[in-house]
């Protein structure tokens, strides 16, 4: 007899808990997350964190290199022009993104920014950055205090590569090399 309840609760709860789903994935509802960022221009870009890092929509087959960066930092400004060059150099297999850690900072201050270190590359000012920034430096098991700039690198939303700190040119784009079969 005990056997017998035994089983059915077994059973019951089996039951229940796959009903709580929609997903045939039980795992997709902890890892799928979108995020919608708004650059200088207004112009809306998705990025969807999967089971194995982050994609951008839009982008596939393309190397992403999310660039996490403040204004204030002299390392993220002498990277701005390395990453616009390599932008440039890459322009139709890779797409830079410079995602802001600062929540107050206007359109105006991050327009700036892109002048006055040549950020030719798009520049995101949302209220999803913290929320991305988070995700990433946990992907990443960063914790919640990493040293920035933080460029972390994707293609297809696998993890490529990422740096923390200053980096020169040659490594990234050796990365993005790699990463693209050249």
């Amino acid at each position: 007899m005990f056997q017998k309840s035994l089983l059915a609760t077994l059973v019951s709860l089996s039951i229940l808990f796959q009903a709580c789903s929609d997903s045939e994935d039980p795992n997709e509802l902890l890892t799928t997350h979108q995020y919608t960022l708004s650059d200088l221009s207004s112009t809306q870009h998705v990025v969807t964190k999967g089971l194995e890092g982050f994609s951008l929509q839009g982008a596939e087959e393309k190397v992403v290199i999310f660039d996490i960066f403040a204004t204030w930092c002299p390392p993220c400004q002498n990277g701005a022009t390395h990453l616009t060059s390599l932008q440039e150099k890459y322009k139709d297999n890779l797409i830079v993104m410079g995602i802001t850690i600062e929540d107050t900072i206007t359109n105006e201050k991050l327009t700036e920014f892109q002048e006055q270190f040549n950020a030719r590359y798009t520049l995101t000012n949302s209220k999803e950055n913290r929320r991305l920034v988070d995700a990433i430096a946990s992907h990443l098991d960063l914790g919640e205090r990493f040293p920035i700039p933080l460029l972390a690198m994707y293609k297809n939303g696998k993890l490529i590569n990422y740096y923390l700190g200053a980096v020169q040119e040659e490594f990234i784009e050796s990365d993005i090399k790699q990463a693209l079969g050249k």
